[in-house]
């Protein structure tokens, strides 16, 4: 499985760090290079679907299970 990890901050508040969170989308059918050339569509879809928000950072790892049971 691979983890598309981002962090996004308020637009309107940007770059104050409290106003700042880590998000993910999880792939199970991608390998990570997929994830890093595919990676810029769905950031930008993903600030259209909530806006206000703007992608500070990100990258692609592979998950370990171990971690996200945990």
């Amino acid at each position: 499985m691979i983890e598309l990890l981002f962090v996004t901050c308020m637009a309107a508040t940007a770059p104050q760090s409290e106003a700042c969170r880590e998000r993910s989308l999880l792939f199970t059918d991608v390998t990570p290079m997929m994830c890093m050339m595919g990676a810029q569509p769905q950031l930008a879809k993903w600030v259209q679907e909530h806006p206000g928000e703007q992608v500070r950072s990100w990258k692609c790892r592979v998950v370990d299970n171990s971690e996200r049971d945990a």
